[in-house]
């Protein structure tokens, strides 16, 4: 049987949040490493809901751009990891690939440079083809970057590169005779200019009649900011719930859901009420990554290789990515000053950890704690990782009321 769109369950969740005032949201997770698909696949499996996976730019791209920081995937590589490690997990639900944030800028290597427009979209492009192609089934258009130090690019300027780019998606899939795919539009950029309910109402209202104009599809899924903003170990954000609702209302009059980004680190309790907020969708990254690297270290301490805790830590502040996630008072440390620093070089390590696993030190390094741990007595120490990530992963599960959901619909 074939599977059905992703804005299937979207139209299911919508139907029951009217009938019930509740409803499950949906989890999509980041691919941060081949142990988070494999934790995810067997709780899918175990708890019966979809697996829904969203992979950046910088996570899996095109190998012409450089494929991306996930074991060196492109989109066809990510694709195959997915179904071999369902076969693995024994999963034979409902499987969604998904492209976060595809779009002009969106990978670090475009946007810090700052490559010039026309080769920005044909980047932009170029990857979105690469996704149908390899059968990713939700692209998320996300045209609202601009190279640094630039700011905020003007919501008429989102618009009209979001029609054109879903315009050039579809021209590719009905060329190649590919099966609809569900879209997502919008950001959870605090400074995009798709904050506030009004602003976005008006956002969807003229991209709706612009995309109809056009005889194009209307997107499914609509992210929109309920104040989560991920730093470090942490969410900073302070998540507002009556904004969730009212967003959550505001895409439901359109027939579509409401998406949050940046999920990672709330609380049980807020979590626990999104289901009731409305929110259909929401997406966590990070904190699993963070989960499988903390889950290293400790097996790492428990069997004294100190070793692997240094070259992490090394690797990590390397790498440069933690500028990024640093916290209001850490803005403007040095790498040394963070070397020195026992306590944000452990958050470095800890948060940043996951970008350098495919490092070939680190790998090595990785493979002999492993066996270092078997001689002293950790009979599976692979299976600890990923069961330390099924707990982070579990939790969300568990408070988007998601056990169920694929039977149940």
């Amino acid at each position: 049987m074939a599977q059905k769109p992703l804005s299937d369950y979207v139209a299911l969740l919508n139907r029951r949040f009217e009938r019930d005032k509740k409803a499950p949201a949906l989890l999509g997770i980041g691919p941060m490493a081949e142990e988070v698909l494999l934790a995810a696949l067997e709780l899918g499996r175990e708890s019966d809901f979809p697996v829904i996976f969203i992979a950046s730019r910088n996570q899996v791209d095109s190998r012409r751009f450089g494929s991306g920081y996930v074991k060196g995937w492109d989109q066809a590589d990510f694709v195959a990891a997915a179904k071999r490690l369902a076969e693995k997990a024994r999963f034979d639900g409902p499987l969604y690939i998904c492209r976060d944030h595809g779009g002009p800028w969106q990978r670090d290597e475009e946007r810090s440079p700052g490559i010039p427009e026309e080769q920005a979209i044909q980047s932009a492009r170029d990857s979105y083809r690469e996704d149908l192609l390899a059968g990713f089934q939700v692209l998320h258009i996300d045209p609202t970057r601009a190279p640094e130090p630039i700011g905020p690019v003007p919501l008429s300027t989102v618009l009209k590169r979001t029609v054109e780019l879903i315009g050039g998606i579809e021209e590719e899939r009905r060329k190649a005779t590919i099966a609809p795919v569900t879209y997502e539009v919008g950001t959870e950029e605090t400074a995009g200019g798709l904050t506030e309910p009004e602003v976005l109402k008006g956002f969807i209202g003229d991209l709706c009649g612009a995309l109809e104009r056009e005889n194009l599809p209307a997107p499914s899924l609509v992210v929109g900011q309920t104040g989560t903003l991920v730093k470090m170990d942490r969410n900073t954000g302070g998540f507002n719930g009556d904004h969730a609702r009212r967003l959550g209302e505001l895409a439901r009059s359109f027939g579509m859901g409401l998406k949050e980004h940046n999920a990672d680190y709330l609380s049980d309790e807020v979590l626990r009420n999104h289901p009731r907020l409305g929110v259909t969708s929401a997406n966590v990254a990070p904190e699993f990554g963070r989960a499988h690297t903390v889950a290293l270290l400790a097996l790492a301490q428990h069997v004294g290789d100190h070793e692997f805790i240094a070259l992490l830590e090394r690797k990590a502040l390397e790498s440069g990515r933690w500028r990024k996630w640093l916290l209001p008072e850490q803005k403007g440390m040095t790498a040394a000053q963070i070397r020195d620093n026992r306590v944000v070089l452990a958050q470095v390590a800890d948060v940043c950890g996951h970008y350098v696993y495919d490092d070939p030190e680190v790998a090595e390094a990785r493979a002999r704690l492993f066996g270092r741990a078997r001689l002293a007595g950790v009979a599976h120490p692979e299976r600890r990782i990923v069961d330390a990530i099924k707990a982070s992963i579990r939790r969300y599960v568990l408070a988007f009321a998601l056990p169920g959901l694929t039977s149940a619909a």
